[in-house]
């Protein structure tokens, strides 16, 4: 089959800590293949009756050590002061709101975008529901600060986020963080969590071969 008729999806949730542990894998397996397209959609994990406080969610702090362990990523001090006060609200549609509006000035950037707010919430301990995130997102990525802003504001990034949150369900996707290949009409998993960038090529290789 022509690489021009493969394509990369990732589905992410910007609160998802082991999609954080990924980024590094998937950063270096997407500028390894500058021939593959890579739409980046957001998976919606806490929304509805999920979204609660973040000491509701009792796994996190021993899941971090095991992100740590397995990956190597690094939870900084701002967010580990976050995860002990316990009462900040982790709230995906405000984050898929704030990807969708920096998404829409820098498409070929969405992969590189959602890092940023990853690192922002789990590094720095800031919040992605707080526009103040997303000018300094905006300003660190030379977009138009205004503009993003102006485009988080707007009913269309709430649009975005149902329509990214809609595609996953079709997708069938239900674990974050997951790479798809798209081949032709099919959707093949080329992995997620704890995967090195080795074990995705070998597995890219083995699906296109």
């Amino acid at each position: 089959m022509n690489n021009k008729e493969l394509a990369l999806i990732y589905v992410w949730d910007a609160y998802c800590g082991w999609c954080y542990g990924f980024s590094k894998s998937l950063q270096a397996f997407h500028e390894n293949h500058p021939e593959l397209p890579l739409t980046v959609l957001s998976g919606g994990l806490f929304v509805g009756h999920k979204k609660l406080p973040i000491a509701s969610f009792s796994h996190i702090p021993e899941g971090n050590k095991r992100i740590s362990q397995l990956t190597g990523a690094e939870f900084g001090t701002p967010y580990q002061t976050l995860l002990e006060e316990g009462t900040f609200v982790m709230d995906s549609e405000a984050a898929a709101k704030g990807f969708s509006a920096l998404r829409f000035l820098a498409p070929e950037r969405a992969y590189y975008l959602a890092s940023s707010m990853q690192r922002a919430f789990y590094y720095e301990g800031k919040s992605l529901s707080d526009p103040a995130t997303y000018r300094e997102i905006a300003t660190a990525n030379n977009l138009d600060p205004e503009a993003v802003l102006a485009r988080f504001e707007e009913i269309i990034s709430t649009e975005d986020a149902h329509t990214d949150f809609a595609k996953v369900q079709l997708l069938g996707v239900q674990s974050y963080p997951t790479l798809l290949l798209q081949k032709g009409d099919e959707f093949i998993g080329l992995g997620g969590g704890v995967m090195t960038v080795e074990k995705i090529e070998a597995r890219l290789e083995s699906v296109i071969s």
